[in-house]
């Protein structure tokens, strides 16, 4: 099972010291994040995509293909590609680049985000929002199956004997997740297609992320991909640990009051016990993600957001440190131990899906040189009869 962290890259003050760090500052620190997080052994960094105020990931691309230049093993993930307002044409060209560059050590996930503005400042229309995302993606899934490319749609001009350059690495194109947090329509996508259903459930119950995830795995069955129980799956996570509880909640407290992004509504109380923030020792973080599997069946992909709401950088590198060492370890043990066999532990690697594909390739290329896949007969033979 993977796990790791993904940022919002949110510039928020620290309400203990009243500073706001700049953009600047702030997406450098990212880039520590990161790099901290693949020295630690973590398996995956993702960054989201927005384009406004106070965050500072406008270009995942441009942030991973650095980092797949300065990390060593870490997968270099999106926790939001924004599917609705970038042109997937755009998509197909950035993506295809960052797996060349990366060697493969990367995959993204389709979002549509939930920034309102964000659609007329790219000149698109909001309620189109999951028109938009059917469409593009499925323009995107044939700019990386096709060499050439002949397209007409609703929400784009035509594309003409068009070619998407680079080619996908090997020629398979990157691991796709879909990210959606109330949208069973992004479920039914991600199942269609046998693509990865990632719930960033952080703000949400957990019986809302059993709802989602039971939706999408029977879906994936459905649509003939395998077992619900062998569809790939992914969740989001919040923690703050210290090695005592009190500490973690007295340290945490005045982070948790201020942040924007859930400061002066419910208490940390409340919501720690609404949704997946846990803040306390070590083991009580292992306590509440050990018991994620019993809701959602066996998963592959953990992330945990954990460089938000003005925490220092100090603080967030020793939050990987924690969680590398005392969390991952003993999450690891309980989820493997309980996984049955046959279910993935982690999501499709590159060379596993290169392996696949050309074991498919042989297998088609056996077909058309003649030979029925159903009967073991060729044509040539049945006539001579």
């Amino acid at each position: 099972m993977q796990f790791g962290i993904f940022t919002v890259s949110d510039v928020t003050t620290d309400p203990t010291t009243g500073r706001t760090p700049n953009d600047t500052e702030r997406t450098r620190a990212i880039l520590t994040i990161a790099q901290h997080a693949d020295q630690a052994g973590l398996d995956v960094f993702a960054t989201g995509e927005h384009h406004n105020p106070p965050f500072v990931a406008s270009s995942p691309t441009t942030m991973l293909g650095y980092l797949a230049g300065t990390t060593k093993d870490i997968v270099l993930s999106t926790s939001t590609t924004l599917i609705t307002t970038n042109d997937p044409v755009k998509i197909a060209e950035d993506y295809a680049m960052l797996q060349v560059i990366s060697n493969g050590r990367m995959d993204l996930m389709m979002g549509r985000g939930n920034t309102g503005p964000v659609y007329p400042w790219f000149g698109k229309d909001i309620r189109q929002g999951l028109n938009l995302a059917v469409e593009n993606y499925a323009l995107l899934r044939r700019l990386w199956d096709e060499e050439v490319v002949d397209w007409q749609g609703s929400f784009r001009t035509p594309l003409q004997g068009f070619t998407a350059t680079p080619r996908p690495l090997d020629g398979v194109p990157p691991f796709v997740w879909h990210g959606s947090i109330r949208s069973p329509e992004i479920a039914e996508q991600a199942a269609y297609y046998g693509d990865g259903f990632f719930h960033n459930n952080i703000f949400w119950p957990v019986e809302h992320t059993k709802q989602m995830v039971g939706l999408y795995r029977q879906r994936f069955e459905h649509y003939g991909h395998g077992p619900a129980s062998s569809a790939i799956v992914g969740l989001g996570g919040q923690f703050f640990a210290r090695k005592n509880s009190q500490a973690a909640k007295d340290e945490f407290r005045p982070y948790f009051d201020n942040a924007p992004v859930y400061g002066h509504g419910p208490s940390m109380e409340d919501f720690t016990a609404q949704t997946p923030l846990t803040v306390g020792s070590p083991q009580e973080v292992i306590d509440r993600y050990a018991a994620m599997r019993d809701h959602v069946g066996d998963y592959q992909r953990q992330l945990f957001l954990i460089d938000h709401a003005g925490l220092p950088l100090k603080t967030v590198l020793e939050q990987i440190d924690i969680l590398a060492e005392e969390i991952v370890p003993a999450l690891r043990r309980e989820n493997e131990s309980k996984r049955p066999a046959g279910v993935p532990s982690n999501p499709p690697s590159h060379a596993e899906r290169v392996a696949r594909a050309r074991a498919e390739g042989a297998a088609t290329a056996e077909h058309v040189a003649g030979e029925d896949s159903w009967t073991g007969h060729t044509a040539e033979a049945v006539s001579a009869r």
